[in-house]
């Protein structure tokens, strides 16, 4: 069965100043959540999706990755030394266990599950358990890109309308979008963290289309052609370059921005917030419907 887009984690630095700025684009954001191995995260939730908004908060708490424990911390930390942005992208997964097995068989990472809790709040402040399990894949060609599928285990408790209310109308992901020199050298790991055998190939690049999302890898050139950015200096491999999220009134979202002062492009249907503005990452929002 496919797997569709669960949740990305833009690594940033300043917790609290990228808030703000997805503030300032329409977005409501959450509050600060600790985690116990030195991660702090802000959310902004979406149907079905989540942007993860992170930080290295307190990095004494990082743990090193171990033979067969892929260390969340020290790959978000290990990011950051370099750069802000797209980080890591998890899938939706049922079984978190089986996914494991799945993506050590295919020779794409054999850790085990990386259980965790932590309490949630719900809009009125009461307190609701949240659980999840993540499994962590690798694409060897690709160090600079984190991949993972994520099990809700109470998503009733995490889930919730009053969330994903935004001033901007934004909806739902489209996709994650990674540049490669070489886009189809990825064919085969994105088919196994997927779960959709048939790709897409097009002059742009591969992209795999799920139920929930897509997840698109393009050249630099492509990348540039369609939203009008020259995507981060090259690096090894594929790496994350934007996100497209859906909203219900383009026009609506551009007088936004400009009443608050952001700098940004428009290219035909869709509207750029270059990574300069959004901390390393390029946020794409496209009119709701078919495209």
């Amino acid at each position: 069965m496919p797997r569709g887009l669960d949740h990305i984690v833009h690594a940033v630095h300043d917790l609290d100043a990228a808030a703000a700025l997805y503030q300032r684009a329409g977005f409501q954001v959450g509050g600060r959540n600790v985690h116990p191995w030195g991660t702090h995260n802000r959310i902004v939730q979406l149907k079905d999706f989540f942007i993860e908004i992170l930080s290295v908060a307190e990095p004494e708490k990082i743990v090193p990755h171990r033979p067969r424990a892929f260390s969340f911390g020290a790959f978000q930390r290990d990011f950051l030394a370099d750069r802000q942005g797209l980080s890591m992208l998890l899938l939706q997964s049922h079984d978190a266990a089986a996914d494991a097995r799945d993506f050590a068989a295919a020779g794409f990472g054999d850790f085990d599950v990386f259980d965790f809790a932590r309490d949630g709040r719900r809009p009125d402040g009461s307190v609701a358990k949240l659980a999840f399990s993540l499994a962590f894949a690798v694409d060897p060609a690709s160090p600079e890109a984190g991949f993972a599928v994520c099990q809700h285990h109470f998503p009733e408790n995490f889930w919730n309308a009053a969330f994903q209310r935004h001033d901007n109308g934004a909806r739902s992901v489209r996709a994650a979008v990674l540049v490669a020199d070489n886009p189809s050298d990825h064919h085969i790991f994105l088919s196994t963290l997927t779960g959709v055998r048939d790709l897409s190939s097009s002059s742009i690049g591969v992209a795999a289309r799920s139920p929930h999302g897509d997840i698109e890898i393009m050249e630099p050139v492509s990348f540039r052609d369609q939203f009008g950015l020259a995507p981060a200096a090259p690096g090894e491999g594929a790496r994350f370059a934007g996100l497209r999220i859906a909203v219900d009134d383009l026009d609506a979202v551009e007088r936004l921005w400009q009443d608050h002062g952001l700098a940004f492009s428009r290219r035909g249907d869709r509207l750029v917030l270059p990574p300069q503005v959004a901390f390393g990452a390029s946020l794409i929002l496209e009119p709701h419907g078919p495209m």
